[in-house]
């Protein structure tokens, strides 16, 4: 509509003028009407200077408006009032327009913000680069996960790991991968899935992160658990029929009359009657092994209240006092800050830490400066920990792996569970056990609530 207005007032004007001229021209050729003439020369000259400014002005508007959408500047105004009722509709049209590009803009502002804050918000972490490694988008999810505070590119992640680096750069769209990370004795599983975008003429990969440890330790120790059930149950099924029959045999022998006659009878009698109880004794032996490995299963509840570190390190160190000056070693427990304090069932942690400390006892032995220093203290995500340290020989490199595995020792006569059940009762706790080791000196287990 604004466009048609302007064309008739050009062609209005043009009239007009084209009017002036022929009127001009006649009083020229027909009359000696001079004075009128220059009047009308005056006139179409005037008539020639408002359509030069009337199309000026339409153009530095066009300009305006034109140049506004070229550099996203919606804040330009086209006022009303100068050039007529036409211009007034041009200009109006034009302001019009770029109203409509500018509630475009903040709509599209605003839902870039929205999906900013999903993006954020989300548990998993999400990491977009491009193939050189820099950085487009990530979240605090994926900061929390690989601990920086930012991130600009992913070769900024080496010190975490060089594998880590190699894995994102080198996934492709609908790969996936498994990358372990260890900090600070925590361990970390991360699960990498990745696909494939192209935004402005470049390709980026989009990787999500999740930390499936705790899942991985769920599922595993699920399964040991399963197993135990099976097997203890089997066992408990074929074993306890042969202690009391072999209970009730070895009862009916004691009973039984010396025989009177050779000599080969009485002592054949008597190995009868030991190997009777020989099969007793094992049996009831068996018995009693396989229920300590049904303990496995049978972990209470956690009664979960706050607790001062502080007073759970002193009641272990008064516990084990005496185990400890006999061995000649040294205990050293501390809490940073003083006032610290967990959510946990006291009963089952201060079962952990002794369980904890006689390991630390047992690595010691035969040492003349053996040392032990159980520690409660705030990580760097201000979470609370209890650290077990001794300055035993250490872990082997391919043993760490396997130490909270069921049924795994290296000790002689050791039963293997008891790290298993550390681990278990941390689960319940929501929180984890790990352990860093250097040979020949140190070995800490972190507990992390």
């Amino acid at each position: 509509m604004a466009s048609k207005n302007f064309r008739a007032l050009c062609l209005l004007r043009l009239l007009l003028l084209c009017l002036t001229l022929c009127g001009l021209f006649l009083l020229l050729l027909n009359t000696n009407f001079y004075a009128t003439a220059v009047l009308l020369l005056a006139l179409a000259a005037w008539q020639t200077y408002a359509l030069f400014l009337y199309l000026d002005q339409a153009n530095r508007n066009l300009a305006r408006f034109l140049e506004a959408i070229r550099h996203a500047d919606f804040s330009q105004s086209f006022s009303l009032g100068a050039g007529g009722s036409g211009m007034d509709e041009l200009r109006s049209s034009f302001s019009e327009v770029l109203e409509a590009f500018s509630r475009a803009r903040a709509e599209k502002e605003e839902q870039y913000r929205y999906l900013q804050t999903v993006v954020q918000h989300v548990g998993v972490g999400l990491l977009c680069f491009r193939a050189d490694g820099a950085v487009e988008l990530v979240n605090n999810a994926a900061l929390r996960l690989l601990k920086v505070g930012n991130l600009n590119n992913i070769k900024a992640l080496e010190p975490l790991g060089g594998r880590l680096v190699d894995s994102l750069l080198g996934l492709k769209a609908g790969a996936k991968a498994l990358v372990r990370l260890e900090d600070e004795g925590e361990t970390r599983c991360l699960s990498l899935s990745a696909t494939e975008l192209r935004m402005r003429g470049k390709v980026y990969t989009l990787v999500s992160l999740q930390n499936i440890q705790a899942e991985l330790e769920e599922k595993e120790m699920e399964a040991w658990q399963n197993l135990v059930r099976v097997l203890t149950h089997e066992i408990m099924n074929s074993i306890t029929p042969i202690s009391s029959l072999a209970g009730t045999a070895n009862g009916l022998l004691e009973r039984w009359p010396a025989p009177e006659g050779p000599e080969e009878a009485a002592e054949t009698l008597a190995d009868v009657r030991e190997a009777v109880a020989t099969i007793q004794k094992r049996s009831q032996g068996l018995l009693h092994f396989v229920d300590t490995y049904r303990e496995m299963t049978r972990i209470p509840k956690p009664s979960f209240r706050i607790v001062p570190a502080a007073e759970l390190l002193a009641r272990v160190q008064s516990l084990m006092g005496r185990r400890l000056a006999d061995g000649g070693i040294e205990l050293a427990c501390s809490s940073d800050p003083e006032g610290l304090e967990l959510t946990a069932d006291p009963a089952l942690i201060e079962q952990v830490l002794i369980n904890l400390v006689l390991n630390a006892i047992q690595a010691l032995e035969g040492r003349e400066d053996g040392r032990i220093e159980v520690a409660a203290r705030l990580d760097a995500s201000s979470r609370p920990v209890l650290r077990v340290c001794d300055n035993g020989p250490g872990i082997l490199e391919e043993v760490k792996p396997k130490v909270f595995i069921p049924f795994f020792t290296t000790k002689p006569g050791g039963s293997g569970i008891g790290l298993n059940l550390a681990r278990q009762i941390m689960r319940l706790h929501r929180g984890s056990i790990s352990v860093q080791s250097r040979p020949d000196e140190e070995t800490c287990f972190t507990l992390r609530f």
